[in-house]
């Protein structure tokens, strides 16, 4: 071939890695601006309960809502993955048009399933409300069973949107709208005095969500061309669908129904410890220990920003067994994570007290929870991506079993421990269960691609977070104390030398916008 062949064939492929990268990157920055403010909203969301309502109120619309939200989970049956599984697929061999079958494909039995699960909601309310020691939780789960179809309609649309790397939809509709609209009827049932009305408030903004999100999708695809530009002539697509354009039923939910299973443990895991607190040390614990997780969601809302920009490019980048784009990929948004969400979890730890106080006086006892979990949630981010990497590999199975391993490690913990420690039990429960979904699939993968996360751009990203918001809130408690005044300090500076520091070495941490 010659020498000159080889070095533009390393060019191009250097070049796709890098617009691989910054498409990744910008669609992240819209995800993390949306992200800012939804967690913020969300935030908000849960301060109006906890100071608007008893501790037991609040301990029971998050124990009914924590069971919503796994229904739901239950109820996509794994059709949100798998759409964007198969329609990056479809994308790289510019057979866009099989998308529209692919939704018909995905939508019937979701919809089936969503209705089932709603209906299996009611009938089990009753036993539910005497578990729960609360005649109203029967009329709160009831009331939550007639939105699960719409749940699963917003999580469909938008994976099929950010299939197409529109992260604009996620953003405004599920990010920012819902959540707002959530607060605002909140605060109006708040304002009532009607803490009946609680779990319609929470639930309702889903159905217009699901509207809205439908139809944003249909633009879409009334505008999309065949995209074969992104694999190129003659490139070895893995695992694309095999009949075509046509994305067969049986090679669908071969794909989806273990990634179900998998998203049902992941909820699980998530919302089931607010359930277990409930059943196993009461509706106040439940309170407590949601309250204290609550710094954990906030960084999940900077996880999902780049997760979600990043899953169809590793799908893409699979699919064509770029094996160093994952590599780059998976190094570059370990360190986005790290220098996104280690800030929090590193003041939330520092400043436990005054960020529980935030909830009310009574949910001091938190405290300690919230130490736990930042803890963990802290080697969760710097374990990286690795779990998304596996399940865009198609290994749904190896997948599915690490997520029931990390379900049964939290029941088991939760089980032992909730008992005698409430809430700081769970969150004990709560770490063992993220150490077993982070660490299983780099191990699993090393055949397909060797990932780990001790690159350059995590490195530069944890000390940069260690210095600003580990070494200076420290040295803040040590001159002004445990107080306000130091956690406004300490957050101030922190703040603007993280970003300046990052900014400055940006080009290690391929935060790159432009070449």
């Amino acid at each position: 071939m010659g020498p000159h062949t080889l070095v533009a064939r390393v060019t191009a492929t250097e070049d796709a890695a890098g617009a691989g990268l910054r498409r990744v990157l910008r669609g992240g920055v819209l995800n993390m601006a949306g992200a800012v403010v939804g967690a913020g909203l969300n935030l908000a969301l849960i301060v109006a309960i906890t100071r608007a309502f008893t501790q037991e109120t609040a301990g029971l619309l998050f124990s009914a809502t924590s069971v919503f939200l796994i229904a739901a989970t239950v109820a996509g049956a794994g059709a949100p993955d798998g759409l964007v599984y198969f329609i990056a697929r479809l994308r790289v061999v510019g057979r866009t048009d099989g998308v529209a079958r692919l939704l018909r494909v995905a939508m019937g039995p979701a919809v089936a399933v969503a209705g089932l699960t709603g209906v299996l909601m009611v009938v089990f309310a009753d036993p539910m409300a005497r578990a729960l020691a609360s005649e109203d939780a029967a009329t709160y789960l009831r009331l939550l069973a007639a939105f699960v179809p719409f749940a699963v309609m917003v999580d469909t649309a938008l994976a099929a949107t950010r299939a197409h790397h529109d992260m604009a939809t996620t953003v405004l509709v599920d990010k920012v709208g819902r959540p707002l609209a959530q607060l605002g009827l909140v605060g109006a049932v708040a304002l009532s005095g009607s803490a009946g009305l609680l779990a319609l408030a929470w639930a309702g903004p889903y159905l217009p969500a699901g509207v809205l999100a439908w139809f944003w999708l249909g633009r879409i695809l009334s505008r999309a061309v065949p995209d074969s530009g992104d694999a190129g002539p003659g490139s070895d697509v893995r695992d694309a669908p095999r009949n075509g354009g046509d994305v067969r039923s049986r090679e669908f939910w071969s794909f989806a129904l273990p990634r179900a299973v998998a998203g049902v443990a992941q909820m699980g895991v998530q919302r089931g410890g607010v359930v277990l607190v409930a059943l196993l040390s009461g509706l106040t614990g439940a309170a407590v220990y949601t309250a204290a997780t609550r710094i954990m969601v906030l960084g999940q809302f900077g996880n999902q920003a780049v997760l979600s920009a990043a899953q169809p490019q590793f799908a893409e980048q699979l699919a064509t067994d770029d094996r160093a784009g994952v590599r780059s990929l998976y190094q570059a948004g370990t360190s986005w994570l790290v220098c996104l969400t280690w800030p929090l979890y590193l003041s939330a730890l520092v400043f436990a007290p005054q960020v529980m106080a935030l909830f009310g006086a009574e949910y001091a006892a938190g405290a300690s929870a919230l130490v736990v979990v930042c803890a963990g949630q802290l080697i969760g981010s710097a374990l990286g991506m690795g779990d998304l990497i596996l399940a865009m590999t198609g290994r749904s199975t190896l997948n599915l079993v690490n997520n029931v391993l990390a379900l049964v490690a939290n029941l088991a913990v939760c089980v032992w421990l909730v008992p005698s420690l409430g809430a700081t039990g769970a969150a004990v429960a709560l770490v063992a269960s993220v150490a077993v979904r982070k660490v299983f699939p780099l191990w699993q993968l090393r055949a397909r691609v060797v990932l780990h996360p001790f690159g350059a751009p995590v490195m530069v990203a944890a000390g940069s977070a260690l210095v600003w918001f580990g070494a200076v809130p420290l040295l803040a408690v040590g001159v002004l104390g445990q107080g306000l005044a130091a956690l406004t300090a300490s957050v101030a500076v922190g703040s603007v030398g993280h970003l300046a520091t990052v900014w400055r070495l940006r080009g290690h941490l391929d935060l790159r916008l432009r070449r």
